[in-house]
């Protein structure tokens, strides 16, 4: 992996003679639009979003693909101008090809094509779990950690095996960040729910029982949300958020640890979105120090969804030889992070 701290840096690349290769990234999976411009060096130049905030009920993809249209251009130029850069100045295009909602990717796969062919710059489609892995090593600087990666759309425990990432346990029915979300809207808080569950939740005083499930390296989160949404004007909600938090915390943490004592890795990286709510690092922060293991967290500017994660990553694609072709860059629903042959490392 190139050497190089995440800072944000005003200075400029290779179009100014300083050698530096700079890529525009481009995320959009969900409910986040980002724009990220990222150098070779590791260094993040520029880290803008906008977050698309259903009015009511929960995301609506065709939805939330009209906000993407109407806002991509102006956050692109917000990202050049954070950067004190010109479109010329970038050297490669990345985006999110999945996995995803398709009509948000569709919106975010024309924007990067539109770049690439007007500026005549390559164009990599990156895969949205291998971009969370990637920042979250690049910021936190371990070197082969066991990954836990939880948010919206993914729960899962991966590891690095013959040049690619492997999934070794993962929830099998409902993404954690997904029932998160669900409770803290059928409670009526504000968006973003997972923020406001953990808010009402540290005002919890009574640990209420709801279904525990782990078999071996798997989850299951269904069950628990259903009980929980069943008790509804039953509990108080701080309870309910409360016990609902340490259960899937305790469920993630006794998964993340029987997968460092199979792996026998000695670093944790804890990514994506989900990895930014405190109790869930707490636990999983006493978890390691028993195993004399050590822990990075992503900071929660780039374990959420975000452009950088996207930009670095193409990097990464395009300097160990993986570039597409226009027709190459097909979204793809249902990208497994599997798919991705990492010559990077």
């Amino acid at each position: 992996m190139p050497a190089g701290n995440a800072v944000t840096h005003n200075g400029r690349g290779s179009k100014f003679g300083g050698g530096c290769l700079i890529s525009l990234g481009i995320e959009g999976t969900a409910y986040k639009l980002g724009v990220g411009i990222v150098t070779d060096k590791g260094e993040i130049l520029a880290n803008v979003s906008r977050v698309f905030s259903p009015k009511e009920g929960g995301l609506k993809p065709r939805e939330a693909a009209q906000y993407y249209a109407e806002n991509i251009s102006s956050l692109i130029r917000e990202s050049l101008e954070k950067a004190n850069l010109s479109a010329r100045d970038i050297d490669i295009v990345s985006f999110s090809q999945g996995p995803g909602m398709g009509p948000c990717l569709r919106v975010v796969a024309t924007a990067a094509r539109s770049l690439s062919l007007g500026l005549g710059i390559p164009i990599v489609g990156v895969n949205h779990g291998v971009a969370h892995i990637e920042i979250g090593r690049l910021i936190t600087k371990l070197e082969d950690p066991l990954v836990l990666f939880v948010s919206g759309g993914n729960t899962q425990v991966i590891t690095f095996q013959d040049r690619r990432y492997r999934v070794i346990g993962e929830t099998m029915d409902m993404a954690l960040g997904n029932c998160i979300d669900r409770l803290g809207r059928e409670l009526g808080l504000e968006f973003p729910w997972a923020l406001s569950v953990q808010e009402l939740a540290k005002r919890g005083e009574k640990f209420i029982e709801l279904p525990y499930i782990v078999k071996g390296m798997e989850l299951s989160f269904s069950g628990l949300l259903t009980s929980a949404l069943e008790k509804i004007g039953k509990v108080r909600p701080e309870d309910l958020c409360y016990s609902f938090l340490e259960t899937s915390f305790a469920m993630l943490t006794e998964v993340a640890e029987r997968g460092l004592t199979l792996t026998g890795k000695e670093e944790l990286l804890l990514c994506g979105g989900v990895g930014a709510l405190d109790r869930l690092k707490e636990m999983l922060k006493e978890m390691v120090s028993e195993h004399g293991a050590k822990l990075g967290v992503t900071p929660p500017e780039y374990s959420v969804d975000n452009g950088a994660m996207i930009a670095w990553t193409g990097i990464l694609y395009y300097k160990s030889g993986t570039k597409h072709k226009i027709e190459e860059t097909v979204v793809k629903q249902r990208f497994r992070i599997e798919e991705v042959e990492v010559n990077w490392r």
